[in-house]
């Protein structure tokens, strides 16, 4: 399976170096560092990715 990666358009064209790359597989979503694209992915359930995106965007810790 080719995926096809993409990166925030807040991401600077991933000059500042804290960029991260998604690509959608269907029912989950991967995630992976811009600069070390070839060092693996995370891949997280739909639901589960919309969560932390939200977290991210209201500054919630899982803490």
């Amino acid at each position: 399976m080719v995926l096809t990666w993409r990166k925030s358009s807040h991401s600077s064209g991933g000059t500042s170096g804290e960029c991260v790359e998604v690509a959608a597989l269907g029912l989950a979503v991967a995630v992976r560092d811009s600069k070390a694209f070839g060092g693996g992915s995370l891949v997280l359930p739909v639901g589960d990715f919309t969560e932390l995106v939200g977290r991210v965007k209201r500054g919630v810790s899982s803490n």
